[in-house]
């Protein structure tokens, strides 16, 4: 989000909704970026408020933007409704908003060694060099989806970014 609000002038600023926030024009619509403050596993806390203060009655018009342990790292996907895949960031906003049928850009963070047991382990620790550069590549890619998906809609952003090879592995 810090990179879109970037990308039009902008500076995410602590809000009352236990978010980083900011608004910006896209396409000449208004857009409002939000960075949740809470644990992940309660960003749905967040979610709710920030849909109640920016009006958001019709949830398809709703981005989250998320990482997502089933895809290889730096694989950017955008999704339409459906299944939280465990994903517990999801489970809330779903809890909280009553409904699923918001819209992903789901960032590919790869699954650990171990399978989706060490996932806690996986998303909490500190990725090297290269997956680094890896996440910083997918963060402009999802910035890029986020774009193209409420300026041109679900379609045509999922037939431009679903379509993409998954980034090669490190030679």
């Amino acid at each position: 989000m810090a990179l879109l609000a970037d990308r039009h002038g902008e500076r995410l600023r602590p809000g009352k909704e236990l978010a980083l926030t900011a608004e910006v024009r896209l396409e000449g619509r208004r857009l409002a970026l939000a960075f949740p403050q809470t644990y992940m596993n309660e960003s749905g806390r967040s979610v709710v408020k920030l849909a109640r203060r920016f009006h958001v009655e019709d949830m398809s018009t709703l981005v989250i933007v998320h990482d997502e342990l089933d895809l290889p790292l730096g694989a950017v996907r955008v999704k339409v409704g459906g299944g939280l895949a465990g994903h517990n960031g999801l489970r809330s906003i779903k809890a909280w908003l009553r409904t699923d049928e918001f819209l992903r850009v789901r960032v590919g963070i790869g699954k650990p060694p171990g399978g989706k047991e060490g996932g806690v382990d996986h998303v909490l620790s500190v990725p090297g060099r290269w997956e680094r550069q890896r996440l910083r590549d997918a963060v402009e890619t999802a910035a890029d989806a986020v774009e193209v998906l409420l300026a041109q809609g679900p379609e045509v952003a999922q037939n431009q970014f679903n379509s993409r090879p998954p980034p090669p592995p490190p030679v």
